[in-house]
C-alpha cells in the first residue's frame, strides 16, 4: 500500500494491490533492472500470477548470468546473479504469510546472492535457538572506515539493500545488510520473530561488526520502513551506535487495518493471533520520555508517503539532541523516498561517512 499508481485502478483489486505496493520505483530501488521491472508489472496486468511472471524473470537472468560465466564474462555473470536476487526477492512478496512456497522463492533469492561471493559475504550469528543471517559487503580496499548495519522492515530485507550497499562502500564504509529477528532467513529458516526484545537481537550485528578486525572502529545503524523503528531503539539502547538513520518508520506502531499489511505484521510477529500482535506493537512504541537518543540522528521523511506522516516520526526527532539530529523531506517522495533513491543514497552516505570517520571521501 503505497502512494496511488496510474493505471491501477483498472486493474483485479489484488493485482492493483500489488502494484501499488511494488511500483517500479520500488522494484528498481531494490536492485532490478528497469527493463523486468516493465516486464513483471507489464505482465502481471496481463493476468499473470505475481509470483510466477517474478519467478520467470529470474530464470532468465540466471540464465544469463550462467552463459555469462561460462565465456568468462565474470562482471556480466555478477550482474545477471542481482537482477536474478532481486527478481526473486519481489516473488517471495507475493506471500504475505510464510507458506512452503514464500519459503522456496526466499531461498532462491538467498542462492542467487550468494553467487556473488567473495564482493558479497554471507555472515550468520546466533541468537536464541537459531542465527541471524546478513550480507557483508566491504570497500574496494577490503577494508572499512566505519561500518553501517541496514536493515529493512516488513517485507523488504537483506540483499533488497545491495544498492544502497554500493553507495556506501564507494565512501569506504563497509555495510552490513541485516536480516533481523521477523526479517528474511532469520524468520522463514530459523523462527526468530520480533517481540518486545527485538533490539536485542539487531544489538547481536553490533557484535559481529565488533569482532571483524575488517570493519573499522564507528558503526552506523540504519533502518528502512518498519524497520527504522527497530533502528531508533537500538540508537536509544546501545551506547555502541555512532550516528542512526531513521528512514519512513512510524514511532509508534499500530495494527493496520488492511488485510495483507496485517498479515505481514502477524508474520513478523509468528503468530495468528490478533491480540498477541497488539501486545507486541504495543510494547515496540517509541516514547521520547523514556527512550533518548544521544548519537547524531538523520530523519528521512517523503511527504506522498501514506504509510508514516512525518508526525509519525517526529517522536524520532524529540527524543534526539537538537543539536545532532536532522531532518530531510523531499515533499514529491514516496515510501523510504523510492523515487529518489540515487540522491537518497548520496545523501546518507556522506552523512555517515562525516559523522562516522570525520571525512566524506576515502583515503588515498
Amino acid at each position: 500500500m503505497t502512494a496511488a499508481v496510474p493505471g491501477t485502478a483498472a486493474l483485479p483489486p489484488l493485482v492493483a494491490a500489488q502494484h501499488r505496493a511494488m511500483p517500479f520505483t520500488r522494484l528498481t530501488d531494490c536492485g532490478m533492472d528497469p527493463a523486468d521491472a516493465r516486464r513483471l508489472l507489464a505482465d502481471t496486468a496481463a493476468g499473470a500470477p505475481w509470483q510466477d511472471a517474478a519467478a520467470a524473470i529470474a530464470g532468465k537472468q540466471l540464465e544469463r548470468a550462467r552463459e555469462a560465466g561460462e565465456a568468462g564474462h565474470r562482471t556480466t555473470a555478477r550482474q545477471a546473479y542481482r537482477y536474478a536476487s532481486a527478481a526473486w526477492l519481489f516473488a517471495q512478496m507475493a506471500h504475505h504469510t510464510d507458506t512452503a512456497e514464500k519459503r522456496d522463492l526466499y531461498a532462491r533469492h538467498t542462492a542467487a546472492t550468494a553467487a556473488l561471493a567473495p564482493a558479497v559475504e554471507r555472515v550468520e550469528i546466533s541468537y536464541r535457538d537459531g542465527w541471524l543471517g546478513g550480507w557483508l559487503c566491504l570497500p574496494p580496499a577490503g577494508e572499512a572506515r566505519a561500518t553501517v548495519v541496514i536493515w529493512g522492515g516488513l517485507s523488504g530485507w537483506g540483499a533488497a539493500y545491495l544498492p544502497v550497499a554500493d553507495a556506501y562502500t564507494a565512501r569506504g564504509l563497509a555495510c552490513l545488510l541485516a536480516e533481523g529477528p521477523g526479517q528474511g532467513e532469520s524468520r522463514l529458516r530459523h523462527g526468530l520473530y520480533v517481540d518486545e526484545r527485538v533490539t536485542e537481537g539487531f544489538a547481536r550485528f553490533l557484535d559481529l561488526v565488533e569482532a571483524d578486525p575488517r570493519l573499522g572502529g564507528a558503526i552506523g545503524v540504519q533502518g528502512i520502513s518498519f524497520g527504522g523503528l527497530f533502528a531508533a531503539h537500538l540508537a536509544a539502547a546501545d551506547p555502541r551506535v555512532g550516528a542512526v538513520v531513521v528512514n519512513g518508520a512510524p514511532a509508534a506502531p499500530t495494527v493496520p487495518e488492511f488485510r495483507t499489511a496485517r498479515e505481514q505484521m502477524a508474520a513478523v510477529v509468528g503468530t495468528d493471533d490478533p491480540g498477541r500482535v497488539t501486545e507486541a506493537m504495543d510494547a515496540l512504541r517509541f516514547d521520547p520520555d523514556k527512550h533518548r537518543i544521544t548519537c547524531p540522528l538523520l530523519l528521512l521523511h517523503g511527504g506522498q508517503d501514506p504509510l508514516a506522516r512525518y508526525e509519525d516520526q517526529e517522536p524520532f526527532l524529540q527524543a534526539a539532541d537538537p543539536a545532532t539530529a536532522t531532518v530531510r523531506i523531499w515533499p514529491d517522495g514516496e515510501h523510504t523516498l523510492y523515487n529518489h533513491a540515487a540522491e537518497r543514497d548520496a545523501l546518507t552516505g556522506d552523512w555517515f561517512a562525516d559523522h562516522l570517520t570525520g571525512q566524506s571521501t576515502p583515503k588515498s
